[in-house]
């Protein structure tokens, strides 16, 4: 099967449950209902997710390379590459993109190849030492002009990668993530059990993400403290994680375990979201966080640091929803404040993310990547 006007290749490590293998599981049934053919190389540190292995079509092949490094998967690629033809190879995260451009200049095929950036990756190396800094972006200033396109899902993901790759302007492009699909809706219309969710006295708070430093519960939790002193409220927080026993302490510390839910993971988060008042992000730093665009689909009101990068663009500047400093608890605590007294209009939020449904996001992918098909349906 070689040398399809419209076959895409996906090359992507599937090291766990992150954004990217998320947003990328989002976009390949729309990609497939428009006419594009996928093949998915997949580097495997853990089984493919069951959402994936159960997706039938006449379009798509897996093609697991037997390796759980993507630096070992080069000479898989490069005799996939000289085998099949494909128009079109889209690496995601940085590694694969390394990878797929040595591959492409040893396999002999010229093609047309793209990568997909969703980490803001000069706030995420900010706390690492400087070697670590040079070691992870300065092959990129000397690897990634030889990309053709670089698709990023926010603008300051985009002025980041500018800086530190050094291609031209015209070749980067923002595409907002595949975030909302039917499933979305599907799911937050399952019940849950927790009592909280059924008292419309007392609001809930929800925030989900894992446990960790990036995430910065730590600050939520302090900020949700200060609200306490001012009116009731609930906080629950989706998600697992290292910091489990920083944040349990803090709570202990604080004197607020009876109004706070550290619940872990859940399989249906979608659900929690819809019933809760007001969803509020904590982050230090992210690419561009999708549970904002969730919520609002849901018409949940939401609260955000204006952390680098992604809140500032999804809420129009403060304009859908307060933007506070990062690590400042006392301004996160009046935001929530102000947001449970004056929500914004559940309409207003939902028309605000139309660009982050999966079909969008799809059109986009296949317009930027130049592969011009068109939808059957």
């Amino acid at each position: 099967m070689t040398d399809i006007p419209h076959r895409l290749a996906l090359f992507l490590s599937f090291s766990g449950t992150g954004g990217v293998e998320r947003m990328m599981l989002n976009l390949i049934p729309e990609l497939l209902q428009a006419g594009v053919a996928v093949d998915l190389l997949t580097v495997n540190r853990n089984p493919l997710p069951p959402d994936l292995t159960r997706l039938e079509h006449p379009g798509l092949r897996l093609m697991p390379l037997g390796v759980r490094h993507t630096v070992q998967a080069l000479p898989g690629l490069i005799r996939y590459l000289g085998r099949e033809k494909p128009a079109v190879l889209l690496a995601a995260k940085d590694r694969a993109i390394r990878t797929a451009i040595v591959a492409r200049s040893w396999s002999g095929h010229r093609v047309r190849l793209a990568g997909k950036l969703e980490t803001h990756l000069s706030a995420a190396l900010a706390h690492r030492s400087p070697l670590m800094r040079m070691v992870r972006t300065h092959p990129m200033r000397w690897l990634y002009p030889h990309l053709d396109v670089l698709i990023v899902n926010a603008r300051g993901v985009a002025e980041d990668a500018l800086q530190l790759t050094g291609l031209p302007p015209e070749r980067i492009h923002v595409i907002h993530n595949p975030v909302i699909t039917p499933a979305v809706f599907r799911q937050s219309q399952e019940p849950v059990a927790h009592p909280w969710f059924s008292d419309p006295a007392i609001p809930v708070i929800l925030g989900a993400g894992r446990l960790t430093r990036q995430k910065d519960f730590a600050t939520l939790i302090q900020a949700f403290a200060r609200l306490l002193e001012r009116r009731q409220a609930r906080l629950v927080i989706l998600g697992e994680g290292r910091e489990r026993p920083l944040l349990e302490q803090l709570i202990r510390e604080a004197g607020i375990g009876a109004n706070v839910w550290l619940a872990g993971h859940v399989d249906n988060p979608y659900a929690y979201m819809a019933r809760a008042s007001l969803f509020a992000l904590s982050s230090r730093w992210e690419g561009l966080p999708n549970v904002l665009a969730e919520a609002m689909a849901l018409g949940i009101p939401v609260v955000s640091t204006d952390c680098p990068s992604g809140p500032d663009e999804i809420l129009a500047g403060g304009r859908l929803g307060q933007l506070v400093a990062v690590g400042d608890s006392e301004a996160l605590a009046t935001a929530l404040f102000d947001a449970l007294a004056n929500p914004q209009p559940t309409d207003r939020l939902r028309q605000a993310v139309a660009d982050y449904h999966a079909r969008a996001s799809a059109e986009r992918h296949i317009a930027v990547l130049g592969l011009n098909t068109s939808r059957t349906d």
